[in-house]
Protein backbone atom coordinates (compact mmCIF):
# COMPACT_ATOMS: atom_id res chain seq x y z
CA UNK A 1 0.00 0.00 0.00
CA UNK A 2 1.58 3.13 -1.12
CA UNK A 3 0.29 6.45 0.39
CA UNK A 4 -2.98 4.81 1.85
CA UNK A 5 -3.52 3.14 -1.59
CA UNK A 6 -3.60 -0.06 -2.64
CA UNK A 7 -0.54 -0.88 -5.28
CA UNK A 8 -1.72 -3.10 -8.38
CA UNK A 9 0.51 -5.74 -9.18
CA UNK A 10 1.82 -7.19 -12.49
CA UNK A 11 1.58 -10.92 -13.98
CA UNK A 12 5.52 -10.69 -13.25
CA UNK A 13 4.94 -9.51 -9.12
CA UNK A 14 2.08 -11.90 -8.92
CA UNK A 15 3.66 -14.92 -10.41
CA UNK A 16 6.93 -15.14 -8.07
CA UNK A 17 4.75 -15.04 -4.27
CA UNK A 18 2.10 -17.04 -5.97
CA UNK A 19 4.52 -19.51 -6.86
CA UNK A 20 2.94 -20.36 -10.21
CA UNK A 21 4.38 -19.49 -13.71
CA UNK A 22 3.36 -16.02 -15.72
CA UNK A 23 2.13 -18.57 -18.48
CA UNK A 24 -0.56 -20.12 -16.72
CA UNK A 25 -1.59 -16.44 -15.10
CA UNK A 26 -2.19 -15.94 -19.11
CA UNK A 27 -4.06 -18.83 -19.21
CA UNK A 28 -6.36 -17.84 -16.47
CA UNK A 29 -6.85 -14.40 -17.87
CA UNK A 30 -7.67 -16.14 -21.86
CA UNK A 31 -10.19 -18.57 -19.92
CA UNK A 32 -11.84 -16.00 -17.96
CA UNK A 33 -10.82 -17.38 -14.46
CA UNK A 34 -8.63 -14.64 -13.03
CA UNK A 35 -8.68 -11.52 -15.79
CA UNK A 36 -6.25 -8.84 -13.94
CA UNK A 37 -8.82 -5.65 -13.85
CA UNK A 38 -6.53 -2.82 -13.72
CA UNK A 39 -3.56 -1.13 -15.55
CA UNK A 40 -0.30 0.13 -14.49
CA UNK A 41 0.54 3.55 -15.47
CA UNK A 42 2.25 2.26 -18.11
CA UNK A 43 -0.80 0.74 -19.83
CA UNK A 44 -0.21 -2.88 -18.73
CA UNK A 45 -2.67 -5.30 -17.27
CA UNK A 46 -2.34 -5.52 -13.55
CA UNK A 47 -4.06 -7.48 -10.45
CA UNK A 48 -6.03 -5.58 -7.90
CA UNK A 49 -6.72 -6.51 -4.75
CA UNK A 50 -10.11 -8.29 -5.43
CA UNK A 51 -7.96 -9.93 -8.55
CA UNK A 52 -4.97 -11.48 -6.25
CA UNK A 53 -8.03 -12.35 -3.66
CA UNK A 54 -9.67 -14.69 -6.12
CA UNK A 55 -6.67 -15.97 -7.42
CA UNK A 56 -5.87 -17.16 -4.06
CA UNK A 57 -8.76 -18.61 -4.09
CA UNK A 58 -8.18 -20.24 -7.06
CA UNK A 59 -4.57 -21.76 -6.36
CA UNK A 60 -5.75 -22.99 -2.89
CA UNK A 61 -8.70 -25.15 -4.97
CA UNK A 62 -5.85 -26.23 -7.54
CA UNK A 63 -3.68 -27.67 -4.32
CA UNK A 64 -6.79 -29.93 -3.57
CA UNK A 65 -6.98 -31.27 -7.24
CA UNK A 66 -10.20 -29.41 -8.30
CA UNK A 67 -10.23 -29.14 -12.04
CA UNK A 68 -11.01 -25.71 -13.47
CA UNK A 69 -13.96 -25.82 -14.57
CA UNK A 70 -15.41 -26.87 -11.41
CA UNK A 71 -13.20 -23.85 -9.26
CA UNK A 72 -15.47 -21.52 -11.64
CA UNK A 73 -18.21 -22.52 -10.30
CA UNK A 74 -16.72 -22.46 -6.50
CA UNK A 75 -15.48 -18.90 -6.87
CA UNK A 76 -18.59 -17.60 -8.68
CA UNK A 77 -20.85 -19.17 -6.24
CA UNK A 78 -23.60 -16.62 -5.66
CA UNK A 79 -24.92 -17.95 -2.34
CA UNK A 80 -21.67 -17.34 -0.48
CA UNK A 81 -19.95 -14.12 0.23
CA UNK A 82 -15.90 -13.95 -0.13
CA UNK A 83 -15.47 -14.73 3.45
CA UNK A 84 -18.15 -17.81 3.01
CA UNK A 85 -15.99 -18.95 0.54
CA UNK A 86 -12.80 -18.27 1.92
CA UNK A 87 -14.10 -21.10 5.26
CA UNK A 88 -15.41 -23.40 2.56
CA UNK A 89 -11.86 -23.20 1.49
CA UNK A 90 -10.26 -23.63 5.06
CA UNK A 91 -12.77 -26.74 5.68
CA UNK A 92 -11.74 -28.66 2.88
CA UNK A 93 -7.56 -28.21 3.06
CA UNK A 94 -8.46 -29.18 6.55
CA UNK A 95 -9.70 -32.01 5.39
CA UNK A 96 -7.22 -32.76 3.36
CA UNK A 97 -4.71 -32.05 6.27
CA UNK A 98 -6.88 -34.98 8.03
CA UNK A 99 -6.44 -37.48 5.74
CA UNK A 100 -2.52 -37.57 5.36
CA UNK A 101 -2.48 -37.65 9.27
CA UNK A 102 -4.63 -40.84 8.50
CA UNK A 103 -2.37 -41.86 6.09
CA UNK A 104 0.27 -41.39 8.11
CA UNK A 105 -1.33 -43.47 10.92
CA UNK A 106 -1.68 -46.43 8.89
CA UNK A 107 1.89 -46.30 7.73
CA UNK A 108 3.17 -46.44 11.25
CA UNK A 109 0.65 -49.40 11.66
CA UNK A 110 1.93 -51.54 8.75
CA UNK A 111 5.42 -50.36 9.81
CA UNK A 112 4.41 -51.61 13.27
CA UNK A 113 3.35 -54.85 12.10
CA UNK A 114 6.46 -55.68 10.08
CA UNK A 115 8.78 -55.24 12.52
CA UNK A 116 6.57 -58.34 14.03
CA UNK A 117 7.07 -60.07 11.53
CA UNK A 118 3.37 -59.61 10.04
CA UNK A 119 3.13 -59.36 5.95
CA UNK A 120 0.16 -57.01 5.30
CA UNK A 121 -2.43 -57.97 2.15
CA UNK A 122 -1.84 -56.52 -0.97
CA UNK A 123 -5.37 -55.10 -0.44
CA UNK A 124 -4.20 -53.46 2.48
CA UNK A 125 -1.18 -51.90 1.28
CA UNK A 126 -3.48 -49.98 -1.62
CA UNK A 127 -5.77 -48.85 1.21
CA UNK A 128 -2.97 -46.88 2.37
CA UNK A 129 -3.32 -44.70 0.16
CA UNK A 130 -7.16 -45.04 -0.95
CA UNK A 131 -9.35 -42.05 -1.23
CA UNK A 132 -11.41 -43.95 1.42
CA UNK A 133 -8.79 -44.32 4.19
CA UNK A 134 -10.07 -41.63 6.39
CA UNK A 135 -14.10 -42.94 5.98
CA UNK A 136 -12.93 -46.33 6.69
CA UNK A 137 -10.37 -45.36 9.99
CA UNK A 138 -13.63 -43.29 11.04
CA UNK A 139 -16.27 -45.89 10.22
CA UNK A 140 -16.80 -47.21 13.59
CA UNK A 141 -17.86 -44.02 14.83
CA UNK A 142 -21.69 -44.63 13.73
CA UNK A 143 -21.37 -48.14 14.66
CA UNK A 144 -20.25 -47.85 18.38
CA UNK A 145 -21.04 -43.92 19.22
CA UNK A 146 -25.05 -43.12 19.92
CA UNK A 147 -27.03 -40.86 21.57
CA UNK A 148 -27.07 -42.35 25.68
CA UNK A 149 -30.79 -41.62 26.21
CA UNK A 150 -30.21 -40.60 30.51
CA UNK A 151 -26.89 -38.23 29.66
CA UNK A 152 -29.16 -36.77 26.68
CA UNK A 153 -31.56 -35.90 29.01
CA UNK A 154 -29.20 -34.22 31.31
CA UNK A 155 -28.08 -32.01 27.88
CA UNK A 156 -31.34 -30.91 26.91
CA UNK A 157 -32.86 -30.22 30.18
CA UNK A 158 -29.92 -27.62 30.56
CA UNK A 159 -31.05 -26.40 27.33
CA UNK A 160 -33.87 -25.03 29.24
CA UNK A 161 -36.56 -23.53 26.75
CA UNK A 162 -34.18 -22.53 23.72
CA UNK A 163 -36.06 -22.82 20.90
CA UNK A 164 -33.36 -22.55 18.63
CA UNK A 165 -30.14 -24.57 19.14
CA UNK A 166 -26.55 -24.59 17.63
CA UNK A 167 -24.52 -27.77 17.86
CA UNK A 168 -20.74 -26.95 17.68
CA UNK A 169 -18.46 -29.76 16.89
CA UNK A 170 -21.66 -31.81 15.97
CA UNK A 171 -19.91 -35.19 14.73
CA UNK A 172 -22.85 -36.82 12.87
CA UNK A 173 -25.15 -35.65 15.51
CA UNK A 174 -25.59 -37.33 18.49
CA UNK A 175 -27.05 -35.55 21.16
CA UNK A 176 -29.21 -32.80 19.13
CA UNK A 177 -32.35 -32.80 20.52
CA UNK A 178 -35.13 -34.05 18.22
CA UNK A 179 -37.70 -31.34 19.65
CA UNK A 180 -35.83 -28.20 18.59
CA UNK A 181 -34.51 -26.16 16.07
CA UNK A 182 -31.28 -26.92 15.58
CA UNK A 183 -28.23 -25.32 13.14
CA UNK A 184 -25.13 -28.03 13.60
CA UNK A 185 -21.54 -27.14 13.11
CA UNK A 186 -18.55 -29.34 12.16
CA UNK A 187 -15.44 -28.84 10.43
CA UNK A 188 -14.67 -32.58 9.23
CA UNK A 189 -15.91 -33.34 5.91
CA UNK A 190 -15.70 -36.98 7.03
CA UNK A 191 -17.86 -36.70 10.16
CA UNK A 192 -20.88 -34.45 7.93
CA UNK A 193 -20.59 -37.36 5.29
CA UNK A 194 -21.64 -39.35 8.12
CA UNK A 195 -24.95 -37.87 9.16
CA UNK A 196 -28.09 -39.28 8.42
CA UNK A 197 -31.03 -37.97 6.49
CA UNK A 198 -33.45 -35.79 8.01
CA UNK A 199 -30.38 -34.70 10.36
CA UNK A 200 -30.14 -30.93 11.15
CA UNK A 201 -28.45 -28.33 8.49
CA UNK A 202 -24.87 -28.51 8.73
CA UNK A 203 -22.54 -25.80 8.02
CA UNK A 204 -18.07 -26.03 7.99
CA UNK A 205 -16.57 -23.67 10.27
CA UNK A 206 -14.91 -24.18 13.48
CA UNK A 207 -15.67 -23.30 16.85
CA UNK A 208 -13.26 -20.75 16.89
CA UNK A 209 -14.71 -18.64 14.06
CA UNK A 210 -18.58 -18.96 14.13
CA UNK A 211 -19.92 -17.67 10.71
CA UNK A 212 -23.07 -15.88 12.76
CA UNK A 213 -24.31 -12.63 14.26
CA UNK A 214 -24.41 -12.09 17.86
CA UNK A 215 -27.54 -13.93 19.52
CA UNK A 216 -28.20 -15.72 16.81
CA UNK A 217 -29.20 -18.81 18.83
CA UNK A 218 -31.23 -19.45 21.99
CA UNK A 219 -28.49 -21.74 23.13
CA UNK A 220 -25.51 -22.96 22.24
CA UNK A 221 -24.53 -26.78 22.70
CA UNK A 222 -20.86 -29.05 21.98
CA UNK A 223 -20.80 -32.43 23.29
CA UNK A 224 -17.28 -34.28 23.81
CA UNK A 225 -15.99 -32.01 21.56
CA UNK A 226 -14.01 -29.01 23.50
CA UNK A 227 -10.81 -30.95 23.92
CA UNK A 228 -10.99 -31.49 19.83
CA UNK A 229 -10.43 -27.66 19.33
CA UNK A 230 -7.43 -25.53 18.42
CA UNK A 231 -8.47 -22.99 21.62
CA UNK A 232 -10.88 -24.06 23.71
CA UNK A 233 -11.60 -21.22 25.59
CA UNK A 234 -11.76 -19.29 21.97
CA UNK A 235 -14.53 -21.86 20.79
CA UNK A 236 -16.37 -20.96 24.48
CA UNK A 237 -16.35 -18.02 23.97
CA UNK A 238 -17.58 -17.83 20.63
CA UNK A 239 -20.34 -20.03 21.29
CA UNK A 240 -21.33 -17.62 24.54
CA UNK A 241 -21.26 -14.74 21.74
CA UNK A 242 -24.09 -16.36 19.65
CA UNK A 243 -26.13 -18.10 21.64
CA UNK A 244 -27.55 -16.63 25.04
CA UNK A 245 -27.15 -20.17 27.04
CA UNK A 246 -24.36 -22.41 26.60
CA UNK A 247 -24.35 -26.19 27.57
CA UNK A 248 -20.83 -27.85 27.30
CA UNK A 249 -20.07 -32.22 27.93
CA UNK A 250 -16.55 -32.33 28.56
CA UNK A 251 -14.24 -34.14 30.90
CA UNK A 252 -12.06 -33.16 34.35
CA UNK A 253 -9.33 -34.61 32.83
CA UNK A 254 -7.05 -34.12 35.77
CA UNK A 255 -5.29 -36.71 38.18
CA UNK A 256 -7.98 -36.13 40.71
CA UNK A 257 -11.23 -35.84 37.72
CA UNK A 258 -10.07 -38.56 35.74
CA UNK A 259 -6.64 -39.73 35.15
CA UNK A 260 -6.19 -41.32 38.37
CA UNK A 261 -9.94 -42.80 38.79
CA UNK A 262 -10.36 -44.39 35.75
CA UNK A 263 -8.79 -47.40 36.00
CA UNK A 264 -7.71 -48.06 31.95
CA UNK A 265 -5.28 -44.31 32.08
CA UNK A 266 -4.27 -44.58 35.29
CA UNK A 267 -3.38 -48.62 34.83
CA UNK A 268 -3.01 -48.88 30.97
CA UNK A 269 -2.53 -45.98 29.18
CA UNK A 270 -0.25 -43.63 31.17
CA UNK A 271 1.01 -41.96 27.89
CA UNK A 272 -2.60 -39.84 27.95
CA UNK A 273 -1.19 -37.75 30.54
CA UNK A 274 0.86 -36.01 27.86
CA UNK A 275 -1.70 -35.84 25.66
CA UNK A 276 -3.53 -33.38 28.13
CA UNK A 277 -0.35 -31.52 29.23
CA UNK A 278 -1.27 -27.50 29.23
CA UNK A 279 -4.62 -27.60 27.92
CA UNK A 280 -7.17 -25.82 29.58
CA UNK A 281 -8.62 -26.84 32.45
CA UNK A 282 -12.32 -27.59 32.97
CA UNK A 283 -12.22 -24.97 35.34
CA UNK A 284 -10.91 -22.33 33.37
CA UNK A 285 -13.04 -23.43 30.73
CA UNK A 286 -15.90 -23.49 33.16
CA UNK A 287 -14.43 -19.32 34.16
CA UNK A 288 -14.38 -18.14 30.62
CA UNK A 289 -18.28 -18.26 30.18
CA UNK A 290 -19.08 -18.00 33.35
CA UNK A 291 -20.84 -21.50 33.81
CA UNK A 292 -21.56 -23.43 36.79
CA UNK A 293 -20.23 -27.14 36.80
CA UNK A 294 -22.22 -30.63 36.75
CA UNK A 295 -20.95 -33.91 37.58
CA UNK A 296 -22.00 -36.64 35.06
CA UNK A 297 -22.35 -40.46 35.91
CA UNK A 298 -21.91 -43.02 33.65
CA UNK A 299 -24.75 -46.22 33.37
CA UNK A 300 -22.70 -49.30 33.53
CA UNK A 301 -24.18 -49.77 30.00
CA UNK A 302 -23.70 -46.61 28.22
CA UNK A 303 -24.49 -47.34 24.53
CA UNK A 304 -22.21 -44.40 23.71
CA UNK A 305 -19.11 -45.49 23.18
CA UNK A 306 -16.62 -43.14 24.26
CA UNK A 307 -13.35 -43.56 25.79
CA UNK A 308 -14.67 -43.83 29.71
CA UNK A 309 -17.94 -45.79 28.65
CA UNK A 310 -17.20 -49.11 28.99
CA UNK A 311 -16.08 -48.93 33.22
CA UNK A 312 -17.79 -51.77 33.86
CA UNK A 313 -17.47 -53.79 30.47
CA UNK A 314 -13.43 -54.00 30.38
CA UNK A 315 -13.55 -56.37 27.83
CA UNK A 316 -14.73 -53.63 25.25
CA UNK A 317 -11.71 -51.93 24.70
CA UNK A 318 -10.04 -55.46 23.35
CA UNK A 319 -12.56 -54.31 20.27
CA UNK A 320 -10.76 -52.33 17.30
CA UNK A 321 -14.21 -51.48 16.20
CA UNK A 322 -14.21 -49.57 19.95
CA UNK A 323 -10.91 -48.26 20.14
CA UNK A 324 -11.04 -46.82 16.16
CA UNK A 325 -13.99 -44.47 17.10
CA UNK A 326 -11.95 -43.00 19.87
CA UNK A 327 -9.12 -40.80 18.95
CA UNK A 328 -7.35 -41.43 22.05
CA UNK A 329 -6.61 -44.71 21.09
CA UNK A 330 -4.92 -43.13 18.03
CA UNK A 331 -3.08 -40.37 19.25
CA UNK A 332 -0.97 -42.59 21.94
CA UNK A 333 0.42 -44.54 18.78
CA UNK A 334 0.48 -48.16 17.61
CA UNK A 335 3.49 -49.45 20.41
CA UNK A 336 1.31 -47.68 23.30
CA UNK A 337 -2.15 -48.94 22.05
CA UNK A 338 -0.91 -52.70 21.81
CA UNK A 339 1.10 -52.88 24.84
CA UNK A 340 -2.13 -51.46 26.44
CA UNK A 341 -4.42 -54.07 24.62
CA UNK A 342 -1.96 -56.93 25.86
CA UNK A 343 -2.11 -55.97 29.42
CA UNK A 344 -5.61 -55.55 29.06
CA UNK A 345 -6.41 -59.11 28.26
CA UNK A 346 -3.56 -60.41 30.18
CA UNK A 347 -5.20 -59.21 33.25
CA UNK A 348 -8.58 -60.09 32.19
CA UNK A 349 -7.38 -63.83 31.72
CA UNK A 350 -5.60 -64.22 35.01
CA UNK A 351 -8.17 -62.23 36.81
CA UNK A 352 -5.94 -59.44 38.04
CA UNK A 353 -8.18 -56.87 37.05
CA UNK A 354 -11.31 -58.22 38.52
CA UNK A 355 -9.22 -57.92 41.72
CA UNK A 356 -8.04 -54.56 41.53
CA UNK A 357 -11.36 -53.14 40.28
CA UNK A 358 -13.63 -55.07 42.52
CA UNK A 359 -15.83 -52.05 43.90
CA UNK A 360 -16.86 -51.01 40.99
CA UNK A 361 -18.42 -54.10 39.46
CA UNK A 362 -21.97 -54.11 41.33
CA UNK A 363 -21.77 -49.93 40.46
CA UNK A 364 -24.70 -48.95 38.09
CA UNK A 365 -23.01 -45.55 37.44
CA UNK A 366 -19.54 -44.33 37.64
CA UNK A 367 -18.23 -40.57 38.10
CA UNK A 368 -15.38 -40.67 36.46
CA UNK A 369 -15.19 -36.83 35.85
CA UNK A 370 -17.37 -35.90 33.49
CA UNK A 371 -18.87 -33.08 33.58
CA UNK A 372 -21.72 -30.53 32.25
CA UNK A 373 -20.88 -26.90 32.11
CA UNK A 374 -24.10 -24.63 32.01
CA UNK A 375 -23.89 -20.53 31.60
Amino acid sequence: MVGGVEENLTVGRVAEPADVSVRTLHHYDEIGLVRPSARTAAGYRAYAADDVERLREVLGYRRLGFGLREIADLVDDPAADAVARLRRLRGLLLDQRDRAAATVTAIDQELEARARGIRTTPEERLHVFGARLYEAIGSAYPATRRTEPRIAARVWDALGDASTVLNVGAGTGSYEPPDREVTAVEPSAVMRAQRPAGAAPCVAADAESLPFADGSFDAAMAFSTVHHWRDPVAGLREMRRVARRVVVFTHDDSDIGWRQRFWLTRDYLPEVAGLVAGRPSVDRLAGAIGARMEPVLIPWDCADGFLEAYWRRPEAYLDERVRRAVSVWTRVGPEAERRAVDGLRDDLFSGRWAERNREIVALDAAELGLRLLVA
